[in-house]
């Protein structure tokens, strides 16, 4: 079954390692908060829920990332979290991991994939995921 494409924003908005867009998802018939960021000149897009405890990460609406902008920080717990992939990296996060989303930028834009198998894992992102 071929996924389908959700347009999240267009490429442009998301500068390397800058503030990232938020946007929702339904996981479970549940809406939830996700986000797209730019790292490594690729979009990444997550849950934003933290690992440690089930809140929304940035500090600031878009803000993501920490001073030295290598790590995805929760605000709340510090704990960070590899912009790549969503491993946890230190802190309260205690190895588990951010959810990763599947995305596709091209033309342009930056597309969310539906139905988002990378909603299955929050170890790392599922092959082919946008966290590779």
């Amino acid at each position: 079954m071929a996924a389908r494409e959700r347009l999240i924003c267009a490429a442009a908005a998301l500068e390397e390692r800058g503030a990232g867009v938020r946007f929702e998802v339904v996981v479970g018939g549940v809406r939830e908060p996700a986000f797209l960021i730019r790292f490594e000149g690729r979009p990444r897009a997550f849950l934003n829920r933290c690992a440690h405890r089930p809140m929304e990460l940035d500090w600031n609406p878009g803000r993501f990332f920490d001073r030295e902008g290598a790590l995805v920080l929760c605000a709340t717990h510090g704990a960070g979290y590899d912009p790549r992939s969503g491993a946890c990296r230190g802190g309260p996060c205690d190895g588990a991991g951010l959810v990763p989303l599947e995305v596709d930028e091209r033309g342009g834009q930056v597309y969310l994939l539906e139905p988002g198998a990378a909603l299955a894992s929050a170890e790392g992102p599922p092959p082919g995921a946008a966290g590779g």
